[in-house]
């Protein structure tokens, strides 16, 4: 016998609905990943429990974009239909789809941050884990080109900082060799200045001594055998006299 057409109604007894509501879900699931990867679609699809509890499917996890190019195309339909976008039954319409988009944004944040996860089915963990792995991908590789730059940046600084320690080092030996210059000439200038000093201190008492001396003849002095052996100075001074030589030799 075949199987025969079920009638379509309420199931009254509650876990009976229960029951068929997860095997229904199951499929209807099953059928919605199996047209996108058949039939090359982009499929969304939300559906809400008794309880309240949410079930979706989006095709690649990205129920964003999928509620996103419906909310573009709605509303291309909407002007289309209905050009007075100023009207109130408009403005509740867009109200209730921002309001929708906002509670889906935030389940997929605390999705991400790891709440409220009782409800996802395996494969759902496994694209939430795999979207999860991409944005690490892309923070690392942010963080890399960030760290580089930086890296770069303190390089060039201190190749700068290099180059300016190396002039100041330079001008300060120069500066060195200037002022080690200067002092020696200054040394130099004060060495010559002593000798001018003692050279002329000197010659003063040399010809003071000698003004006192009044040298008139140089006497030779005989030896034995007739050859001249020294000799003998006469001065002319009245306060020179010699004691070993009497005055009257001296004049005779």
């Amino acid at each position: 016998m075949g199987r025969g057409r079920v009638q379509l109604k309420r199931i009254e007894n509650k876990i009976n609905r229960q029951v068929t509501f997860s095997k229904r879900r199951s499929g209807l699931l099953k059928k919605a990943h199996e047209i996108s990867i058949l039939c090359d679609a982009d499929v969304g699809l939300i559906v809400f429990s008794t309880k309240g509890k949410l079930f979706e499917y989006a095709t690649d996890s990205c129920m964003e974009r999928i509620l996103e190019r419906y909310e573009r195309y709605s509303y291309a339909e909407r002007q289309l239909k209905e050009p007075d976008l100023e009207s109130p039954a408009s403005w509740s319409l867009e109200h209730a789809k921002l309001k929708a988009r906002m509670e889906v944004l935030q389940k997929n944040q605390r999705h991400y941050m790891g709440e409220e996860m009782d409800t996802l089915s395996m494969k759902e963990l496994q694209n939430l884990e795999h979207q999860l792995d991409v944005s690490l991908k892309h923070i690392r590789t942010r963080k890399n080109q960030l760290m580089n730059e930086s890296i770069s940046e303190l390089q060039k600084k201190d190749k700068a900082l290099q180059e300016q320690n190396n002039l100041l080092a330079k001008k300060i030996k120069e500066r060195e060799k200037e002022e080690t210059g200067r002092t020696t000439a200054a040394a130099a200038v004060v060495a010559l200045d002593q000798q001018n000093h003692d050279f002329n201190s000197s010659g003063f008492d040399q010809s003071q001594t000698m003004s006192s001396m009044n040298i008139s003849e140089i006497y030779p002095v005989m030896g034995e055998n007739g050859e001249a052996v020294g000799g003998v100075t006469r001065y002319q001074n009245s306060n020179f006299s010699n004691p070993v030589i009497p005055s009257w030799m001296l004049d005779g």
